[in-house]
């Protein structure tokens, strides 16, 4: 069963790509692949003392280049999105860390609007964390989760 043909258009995808390239460093919210897919960081402060309350949120926009075959928001950029709002939460708090293993969930599709991501710890340490993140679309409903194991930072 097959939907309606959908293209990306060549000349916007040239723009996206040219857009995505200019001004990109290989850095922390700047690299080339989080200005491809469009995102956009806040962080909030814990609302706790407690510091494993942060909250990284990522949102970005749901192009024709983000889709899969079926015309919804490709689980790998899910993914990629997710984890990216793990990371940057792990790298504002205690510097660069690295995902050990993620798993992901996914509960429904995503075909228009915003998505946001957000990115918290659900255990902080020294050396490993447990860390969350929650994808919604723009209806606000929760549309994949990921857990994950990251390696933190390795502090002199």
């Amino acid at each position: 069963m097959s939907g309606p043909s959908r293209h990306v258009d060549p000349e916007d995808a040239h723009a996206h790509v040219a857009r995505a390239l200019d001004g990109h460093a290989q850095d922390f919210e700047t690299f080339f692949l989080a200005r491809f897919i469009g995102l956009s960081f806040a962080y909030l402060p814990a609302e706790a003392p407690d510091a494993d309350k942060e909250v990284c949120l990522v949102t970005f926009p749901v192009s024709e280049m983000l889709k899969n075959p079926q015309g919804s928001l490709h689980g790998g950029v899910m993914a990629t999105a997710m984890d990216i709002s793990m990371g940057h939460l792990v790298k504002k708090v205690a510097g660069a860390g690295a995902t050990i293993e993620m798993k992901i969930q996914y509960m429904r599709p995503v075909v228009d609007g915003p998505v946001t991501c957000e990115g918290r710890f659900t255990k902080r340490g020294r050396t490993l964390s447990f860390m969350e993140s929650r994808l919604y679309g723009e209806d606000g409903k929760l549309a994949a989760l990921a857990t994950a194991t990251w390696k933190m930072a390795e502090t002199a």
